[in-house]
């Protein structure tokens, strides 16, 4: 077992989570919205596209394979849909949620977060205490292992993310304040991890895109606004993020903070083109979150500027991985193998280089926001692993 998660944790490239989506998907899914396609055959058309996407990550050579996360909707699906308990309307509207998102490029891109959406993609409150009712990590992990030899990365949502979209202030009644929700979170979260633990899961990632909100001064703003202290904020869900992974030793988790994934088509060319959710470097909070957070790899977003620089690195404790988000899912361009080398030997200035491995800087995948053909996604892979072997061998 040891020498399989010492495997595990010194993997040189990773892969972030979604993955672009194949157009018989994409009309399986639009089927089903509508109403003529049921939820079986939605499945299958699932089973086929995760079992395509497997093989092709089995043929790149990938150390750590993902089923594409192709049976959500969003990322945060994998909370919210595995719960009861939030207030949500009975027909769930992707569509609603993102509408008003702006379509400028380079722009910042939020929706409206007090819509009548999914629980954690729209900030919703409780009329029950949360309760377990699916593991939908669970499910996903279990369907992918059967179809390889492979290890597979499950991910799971940060507490962190889901106190951020939790509109305690109507949840009163229910939750006394947010300690109390959050304890609940954890306590789900813990048996999320134990079942995909039990069921042979090594690799756990813990999508943690809140944690830029502080460093981020619109969501800085928002956070006083409602009356809240950031610093406090930020320490009640380092607490809650360490609180789900202690005690799994034998398990590697991983966890990825990036600024969003927002993406749009460049009015010139059709091309998709980046946007972003927060802005701000990692270096006012890398300190405190390097050495108080208490998870084996750290997938960082590094693919444009608004990420800053790699002194922040300096902070990384020995044993740790830091996974360098340099190749970017919002541009259909591919990086070329010497920009992607360059990037590693300036991130070696500050963090020896077998602390640091690669990756995309999030999922390539991703409803609400156009994407990159497959073909692409797959070299853009490609040249990370090509690049991952020439510098680690």
């Amino acid at each position: 077992m040891s020498d399989v998660l010492d495997t595990i944790r010194t993997v040189r490239v990773d892969q972030i989570g979604s993955l672009v989506n194949p157009p018989a998907l994409l009309e399986a899914f639009r089927a089903f919205e509508a109403g003529s396609l049921s939820e079986d055959e939605l499945s299958r058309v699932q089973d086929e596209a995760i079992i395509d996407t497997i093989r092709k990550q089995e043929s790149m050579g990938l150390p750590v394979v993902t089923d594409g996360e192709m049976r959500r909707r969003n990322f945060q699906d994998n909370f919210g849909h595995s719960v009861s308990g939030f207030d949500v309307p009975k027909a769930l509207s992707y569509q609603q949620a993102l509408s008003g998102i702006t379509e400028q490029v380079l722009a910042r891109a939020e929706q409206n977060f007090a819509a009548a959406g999914p629980a954690i993609l729209t900030r919703r409150p409780v009329v029950e205490k949360l309760k377990l009712v699916r593991n939908i990590p669970l499910e996903e992990y279990r369907f992918a292992d059967r179809h390889t030899k492979q290890p597979v990365k499950a991910t799971i949502l940060s507490p962190d993310r889901i106190v951020q979209r939790f509109a305690y202030e109507d949840s009163r009644k229910v939750y006394a304040d947010r300690e109390a929700f959050l304890a609940d979170v954890v306590a789900i979260s813990r048996q999320m991890i134990q079942d995909l633990v039990d069921a042979g899961c090594r690799y756990i990632q813990i999508d943690a895109p809140g944690y830029t909100a502080y460093v981020d001064d619109v969501s800085l703003e928002r956070m006083k606004a409602r009356g809240e202290d950031p610093q406090a904020n930020m320490d009640m869900s380092i607490k809650a993020d360490n609180a789900i992974i202690d005690g799994f030793d034998d398990v590697v988790f991983g966890i990825h903070l990036c600024r969003g994934n927002a993406r749009t088509r460049d009015p010139r060319t059709g091309k998709v083109a980046p946007q972003f959710h927060r802005e701000g470097a990692y270096d006012a909070i890398a300190e405190k979150l390097f050495n108080s957070l208490n998870h084996d790899r750290w997938l960082l977003e590094y693919d444009s500027e608004r990420a800053g620089g790699f002194e922040p690195l300096k902070h990384m404790p020995k044993g740790h991985i830091a996974v360098l988000g340099i190749v970017t899912t919002k541009s259909s361009d591919i990086e070329p193998e010497d920009f992607l080398k360059r990037r590693i030997d300036e991130a070696a200035r500050f963090i020896p280089g077998d602390q640091l491995a690669i990756s995309p800087q999030c999922g390539f995948g991703g409803f609400g926001h156009p994407t990159i053909s497959q073909d692409e996604q797959w070299r853009k892979l490609e040249q990370l692993k090509k690049v991952a072997d020439a510098v680690w061998n």
